[in-house]
């Protein structure tokens, strides 16, 4: 087994190696909107449970609170006094009704203490701690009552207590009533209230997750449904995806993948039609080279002359190829990003500059007028352009003839126009010059480079043509081959 050098360990993600994931990004969305609607709702309903507790709490303190007042008032119906203020001398006979109502259920047990202001026992239970609170401002009934928590006997109770004034034929005093309850029963009350509560929020949540179950099931089908076309199309099927019936939230994502499937559908058809042109336009030089070989071997010719042709075969077959892949790139590059501005006029310059030898050779009267011309565009589509109608116009002029490159800017446009002295073109030849694989002179070229001028014009989003040049009585001077492309706006051209 081989071992993994250094660099392709530390390639690999930390998350491969250790097999851990990201949980929540790799669910399916039917369980991210399951778990993201059930949480929360359960949160909610958790919190207005124990909030339906404490209000319960509330309410059954307040109902026994005022059964504890009424108990005490019933004790205070009970008292008699003999003497004034602070002479005065109380007595308590309490009833059993008083009690009554705490032992009927056999849970809350019931205490009571009677005494005077300073605390002396009057009657009741001497061990009940004396009550040293105060009265509220705005006591909740309308008597001198106070509730309070403590303890008693080890048990927790609720307290109320009564200040009653007592009066009598004989005296007059203020009595404090104190009624003290064990809490058994209001426990029992409260329990049963949140169970009760608890059993209702559980149905509630069995119902909430039956409902979002059944409707994120509907919501999703849609989108079960694409899946479902996509994966059983063919690996060729790159037809637009039926989006009429999806829901308004999944056209942006139909209308995407159908923009992706038909661009690699224009890539796909693009790629086979290079495949097959390759295969058919490259057959024919290479047949033509064996022929010549063999021919070579058997001495048919001279091998000056044998190894001419072989050479021509070969720079025809060569032109041809790279033709072809220009006309590849041409096509890649329109499928990248947004291409940057570039100076037209710079580009043409260097471009004549490096076919200036053929100019000479030619002995060509050349002349050449450029403005400036910022193009949104590749710079190699650019350069490709210029050199092959360059090419094209040098390969048609006669010798000590007149070449003449224009570029000028008319509004939002830029206008290149080569004009050559050769003998034009007929109208049938017009029509398909821009086709691939359609030369005038099959000899000279391989009709590509007209094709790639094309491509790389309407990848720019310009035009191009051929006229010809004729004077008054209607004989041609010569070819001129227009090139219309859009002027870059000033603010992009910075």
């Amino acid at each position: 087994m081989r071992r993994r050098s250094a660099a392709a360990k530390a390639a690999i993600p930390e998350s491969a190696g250790s097999g851990k994931k990201r949980p929540w990004r790799s669910w399916s969305l039917r369980r991210q909107l399951l778990v993201g609607i059930l949480v929360p709702t359960l949160l909610v309903i958790c919190f207005n449970t124990w909030s339906l507790h404490r209000k319960a709490l509330v309410a059954l303190n307040t109902a026994y609170d005022r059964t504890l007042l009424a108990s005490a008032k019933s004790i205070s119906e009970e008292l008699d006094v003999t003497g004034y203020d602070e002479l005065a001398e109380l007595r308590a006979i309490v009833p059993y009704s008083a009690q009554e109502a705490f032992e009927t259920d056999n849970q809350s047990r019931l205490f009571y203490r009677v005494s005077n202001l300073q605390g002396e026992l009057i009657s009741g239970f001497a061990e009940l701690p004396v009550w040293r609170g105060s009265i509220p401002a705005r006591p909740p009934y309308a008597a001198l009552v106070d509730f309070y928590d403590d303890h008693f006997r080890g048990a927790p109770v609720r307290v109320a207590v009564l200040l009653q004034p007592v009066s009598s034929s004989e005296g007059r005093g203020m009595a404090m009533i104190q009624v003290a309850e064990t809490l058994e029963l209001r426990e029992a009350a409260a329990l049963q209230i949140l169970w009760d509560t608890m059993a209702r929020q559980l149905m509630l949540i069995v119902v909430i997750a039956l409902i979002v179950v059944l409707v994120v099931q509907r919501a999703t089908r849609p989108v079960r449904q694409l899946s479902q076309t996509i994966q059983t199309r063919r690996e060729d099927d790159l037809s637009p995806i039926d989006g009429a019936s999806a829901p308004r939230e999944l056209q942006p994502l139909i209308d995407a993948t159908n923009d992706v499937m038909q661009r690699l559908s224009h890539l796909l058809e693009h790629q086979q039609r290079f495949v097959r042109d390759a295969s058919h336009q490259l057959r024919t030089p290479l047949a033509v080279l064996k022929t010549q070989v063999q021919s070579a071997l058997r001495d048919d010719l001279p091998h000056r002359q044998a190894l001419e042709e072989i050479g021509g075969t070969i720079e025809r077959a060569t032109q041809l190829a790279n033709q072809m892949l220009a006309l590849a790139k041409v096509e890649q590059l329109r499928q990248q990003s947004q291409p940057a501005v570039v100076r037209w006029d710079d580009v043409l310059r260097d471009v004549a500059l490096d076919i200036s030898p053929l100019i000479a050779q030619s002995d060509l009267d050349f002349g050449i007028q450029t403005a400036p011309a910022p193009i949104l565009a590749h710079e190699w589509m650019l350069r490709e352009l210029c050199r092959n109608l360059l090419h094209n116009a040098i390969r048609h002029t006669p010798e000590h003839g007149a070449l003449n490159v224009t570029l000028q800017v008319s509004g939002n446009e830029a206008v290149l126009t080569i004009a050559d002295s050769g003998p034009g073109i007929d109208a049938e030849l017009a029509s398909r010059l821009f086709q691939p694989f359609s030369a005038g002179d099959v000899r000279a070229g391989s009709g590509l480079g007209l094709a790639i001028c094309q491509q790389i014009v309407l990848a720019v989003g310009g035009s191009v043509a051929l006229r010809n040049r004729v004077d008054g009585a209607g004989q041609i001077l010569g070819l001129d081959a227009v090139v219309t492309l859009p002027h870059a706006a000033p603010e992009s051209a910075r």
